[in-house]
């Protein structure tokens, strides 16, 4: 493989969810930029839509779909959409999650038990599940799911988060080694403490912040660009011999 195509996803066709802002806009903005056609996906179409229509702008492929992934009818419908108008789907990066609840474990509700568990475990199990099947019989593709650094540590008042996010660590593993032989690789993206509006439960409380980066070795919070870079090598022929991998992009968090 020549160094110009090692990166290239040019007739590729990549979805990519919680992709309105955040890590899943810079995910599929890069994609974009490097060939492929990216369908955007999030909850609400409008927040699809605008990104969906400023890749274009700046001269990239996408299209915008709604899918609430803890719905299991709107997974089967994208899935369809993406089958009778597609006929494929070579990557897939699963990163819409949900975290409504931040707080002490024990006083967890059902509510946000609930919710968690149905984005974060099965949205991603069978998100991940249709993803294969269409891959499988087009020549194989590449998934790759979104977890977190807390499903290694645990986060403080993050707990069911974290536990759905450890669940999200073995679930790519899981996919990884049944799906080794039909040329579907699957690999898991770990971001550490990142400036998102999903995180910023976080990132605005100074006191907790300044906790957190005695905790990074590069003592800042990481911009969602810089989460876009591995999610490349990871869709791309780049990373063709890897699979059931689960890189950490933490500042080093993880080192400590």
């Amino acid at each position: 493989m020549s160094k110009q195509d090692l990166f290239d996803l040019s007739g590729k066709v990549a979805l990519i969810t919680g992709a309105s802002r955040g890590i899943g806009e810079s995910i599929a903005r890069t994609l974009a930029n490097y060939g492929a056609h990216v369908i955007v996906s999030s909850r609400k179409i409008d927040g699809c839509e605008a990104v969906a229509g400023s890749i274009r702008e700046n001269g990239g492929s996408a299209e915008a779909y709604a899918c609430h992934i803890g719905e299991m009818d709107q997974i089967e419908d994208i899935w369809q959409h993406i089958e009778s108008k597609h006929g494929k789907l070579d990557i897939l990066v699963n990163n819409a999650a949900a975290n409504p609840y931040f707080g002490p474990i024990e006083d967890t509700d059902l509510g946000a038990y609930q919710k968690t568990v149905d984005v974060n475990i099965r949205g991603y199990f069978f998100m991940c599940a249709r993803g294969a099947q269409i891959m499988k019989k087009n020549g194989g593709g590449s998934i790759i799911n979104v977890a977190s650094v807390n499903g290694v540590n645990p986060g403080h008042y993050q707990g069911i988060y974290s536990v759905t996010k450890a669940a999200v660590i073995s679930m790519t593993k899981s996919f990884a080694m049944e799906l080794g032989q039909q040329k579907v690789r699957v690999n898991a993206l770990l971001p550490g403490l990142t400036d998102t509006k999903f995180a910023s439960a976080l990132t605005s409380n100074e006191a907790i912040k300044k906790q957190a980066m005695a905790h990074i070795p590069m003592k800042r919070v990481a911009d969602p660009d810089e989460m876009a870079g591995t999610v490349l090598y990871l869709a791309s022929g780049a990373s063709s011999y890897t699979t059931g991998t689960c890189i950490n992009v933490d500042g080093g968090y993880l080192t400590i």
